[in-house]
């Protein structure tokens, strides 16, 4: 099991830039993160994924990590999200 500052930090060398949330659902198999980065501009939400699966993918194989719950954002898709009101 990974705690989520450990989740962050793979994420983080993958994707240097970017702002990293990670929440444990359940147990530390079962994490939830947002990211937020640069890097996925212009590309679709399944690369944006992948990128991130990238950081992740030891920990996954090894099922240290059994689900992960992705949400992705480019910095002006986030400020436009966090701006909405519900």
């Amino acid at each position: 099991m990974y705690s989520p500052q450990q989740v962050e930090a793979m994420i983080k060398t993958q994707l240097p830039d970017a702002q990293v949330m990670v929440q444990d659902l359940r147990g530390g198999d079962h994490l939830q993160a947002i990211v937020v980065s640069s890097e996925f501009e212009g590309k679709s939400l399944v690369k944006q994924h992948q990128l991130v699966y990238a950081a992740v993918q030891e920990a996954m194989a090894t099922e240290a990590i059994h689900a992960l719950a992705l949400k992705t954002y480019t910095p002006e898709a986030w400020k436009a999200a966090s701006n909405q009101t519900v």
